[in-house]
């Protein structure tokens, strides 16, 4: 059974389907092959899959996924095939037909955001359930994004009066001491992922004019210190480089009527030596509380170039080498 070949063929109503789930110069077609023992090839209208059953099998699904999502008007990226293979291998491609659907807003410019990844599908639906909500891991993965667009989306809807977003002011061996200017213009370099999130969503100009009104508020970690936030959609990004002390200040302003989303990536840790992260801790913690969502996310989840996916894993790696 295990060596049993098989041949499938999928139609396909037009060369722009063909071209769209194939990729430019076949480029998608060619990311399949190298992983599969099965051939894939296209011609008088269909899709011929040629191999051992189960690759086959899994190549149906994928290309029935994908064909289906090109009809309602879906073009998938490189990343879009390498994720739905992966998903395919364990035949579950058809998930991505939830994913691709149901947008979780727009942007200003009228384009949908959609959730990529099943992980981020879980994320938005802890963030619109729980109160508290981590969500941790690598560069990619669209933690902090996904929080500034679902904070815009609670405010439109008047679940909340205001967003806060916050970082600890550690970052990569730099001190805001030495950048010129005054807070303000020391505060906003690096703080600046979270300002190109809002833009995003909401454009440059509406974004100045909420942050004017104090609708919106981007601050250092220390100025949350002694307040208690009431209605309010708080987000602290980078939190892998808070103390254990300011993590806890942090989470004891929750207020209200309020979400906290609380982004980091325990490999990015720009702590001084002998500080413990306090993402760490609270992770370890608080992972028993029910109330709070914990949202582990994995290179399976990145959404950047594939290339970055592939430096993440090779770190990855490195490090397991060396523990």
């Amino acid at each position: 059974m295990q060596n049993e070949l098989k041949t499938v063929k999928i139609p396909v109503l037009n060369t722009a389907e063909a071209l769209a789930v194939f990729g430019p110069q076949d480029k998608f077609l060619r990311i399949i092959e190298e992983r599969v023992d099965a051939k894939v090839s296209s011609r008088d209208a269909e899709i011929t899959i040629s191999g051992p059953a189960q690759q086959v099998d899994s190549l149906e699904q994928l290309y029935e996924v994908l064909l289906q999502l090109v009809r309602e008007g879906y073009t998938p990226s490189e990343r879009d095939i390498t994720y739905a293979l992966d998903l395919a291998l364990k035949m579950q491609a058809e998930e991505l037909l939830d994913l691709f659907k149901k947008p979780i807003a727009t942007t200003y410019r009228g384009k949908k955001i959609l959730v990529k990844t099943i992980g981020q599908r879980h994320y938005v639906k802890l963030i619109r359930k729980q109160d508290i909500v981590f969500g941790i891991g690598p560069a990619g993965t669209g933690k902090t994004y996904l929080a500034v667009v679902l904070a815009v989306t609670a405010l439109k809807e008047n679940l909340v009066k205001r967003i806060i977003l916050t970082r600890p002011a550690v970052e990569a061996g730099e001190n805001l001491g030495f950048l010129p200017g005054d807070l303000q213009e020391k505060v906003d370099p690096y703080l600046r992922p979270l300002y190109d999130a809002l833009h995003d969503v909401l454009g440059a100009e509406q974004t100045v004019k909420a942050i004017e009104r104090g609708i919106i508020e981007i601050a250092p970690l220390a100025y949350m210190r002694g307040r208690t936030l009431d209605d309010a959609f708080i987000i602290l990004d980078e939190a892998q480089n808070t103390t254990p002390e300011q993590m806890k200040m942090f989470l004891t302003r929750l207020g209200f009527g309020s979400k906290m989303v609380i982004t980091g990536d325990v490999t990015q840790i720009d702590l001084p030596r002998g500080k413990n992260s306090g993402l760490i801790e609270a992770k370890r913690i608080l992972s028993e509380i029910d109330e709070i969502g914990m949202m582990i996310f994995s290179e399976q989840d990145v959404v950047r170039h594939s290339l970055v996916q592939k430096i993440i894993m090779a770190y990855d790696r490195d490090v397991e080498s060396r523990s």
